[in-house]
């Protein structure tokens, strides 16, 4: 490095921010060929679908789905990727009680398919009264969106479609008309649903996107059953069967149980600081 020759030489400031600047940027690509090399799985460069549920605690469980939507499209708007919401159920009094996201960019999926899982949150609730600690838990689960050139057949006849009104974002005019769609795959039992369209085409073009998605990753599942982490094969969305845990009381701490990763910068993670826990649940999934 020519830099490193010139600070033996002349050890000034500028000298010196020149040879910190180049060692940072030689840093960055380094990062950036390890990061290519740890996404080099089959599916790792497609966009992701990214289905977040509550599990058990009630209302403070809706609220927290609401808050892992906001820490993921945090996380995707700040990596430079496109947020499209293919279904939303917002929750009875607060939060959300389902939704379905599709995240558009390249390597999308094999960044985000360590995320796949169950997320416990553990806080003081705001829906409490008392102001008693609460624990919290979300599942998480991510897809690799299927491109075109990849024959997933579906047919007409396997398919129960049911219509209903739609109670996503967009305003009331969305609960006038019968647009959003339920689609039952018969042979698998697969229920998908969209209704974040005012048009029912549409509706039912997402949610025909959702279903070919889930039954690649089906048909992915049984040629590498090594996938341990898949959602047939969760637990209970409860106690035990968590894959990190974000403590806000008493305490602050984030903590990975798999690669034991711990931060407590909880509220930029909340932020959508996940950058971190990404690279080192990846560098442990290859270890």
């Amino acid at each position: 490095m020519e830099w490193l020759t010139f600070a033996e030489q002349d050890q000034s400031q500028e000298v010196l921010d020149a040879l910190r600047d180049s060692l940072a940027a030689l840093h960055r690509k380094l990062e950036k060929i390890e990061l290519e090399a740890l996404l080099s799985g089959k599916e790792d460069k497609h966009f992701a679908i990214m289905a977040i549920h509550p599990g058990v605690g009630g209302t403070d469980a809706q609220d927290w789905v609401e808050m892992l939507l906001r820490m993921y499209t945090r996380w995707a708007e700040n990596s430079g990727y496109q947020v499209e919401y293919l279904d939303y159920l917002p929750g009875d009094e607060a939060g959300v009680k389902s939704v379905t996201v599709q995240i558009n960019g390249d390597y999308a999926y094999g960044l985000l398919k360590g995320e796949r899982g169950i997320h416990r949150l553990i806080r003081i609730s705001p829906f409490d009264a008392s102001g008693r600690r609460h624990t919290s838990f979300a599942s998480v689960d991510v897809f690799p969106q299927v491109s075109d050139d990849i024959d997933i057949e579906i047919k007409e006849e396997d398919l129960r479609i049911d219509v209903f009104k739609s109670s996503g974002p967009g305003g009331q005019h969305v609960n006038k008309t019968s647009s959003a769609i339920r689609i039952t795959h018969q042979p698998s039992g697969i229920v998908v649903q969209c209704q974040s369209e005012r048009s029912q085409r549409r509706n039912k073009e997402a949610a025909l996107k959702i279903l070919k998605a889930k039954l690649y990753d089906q048909e992915m599942k049984k040629i590498e059953d090594a996938r341990q982490e898949s959602y047939a094969a969760k637990e209970s969305i409860a106690w035990g069967s968590q894959i990190r845990t974000y403590t806000l009381h008493s305490y602050r701490l984030v903590k990975d149980h798999r690669s034991h990763t711990e931060t407590s910068n909880v509220e930029g993670v909340l932020d959508g600081d996940l950058d971190e826990l990404i690279r080192n649940y990846l560098l442990h999934s290859h270890g």
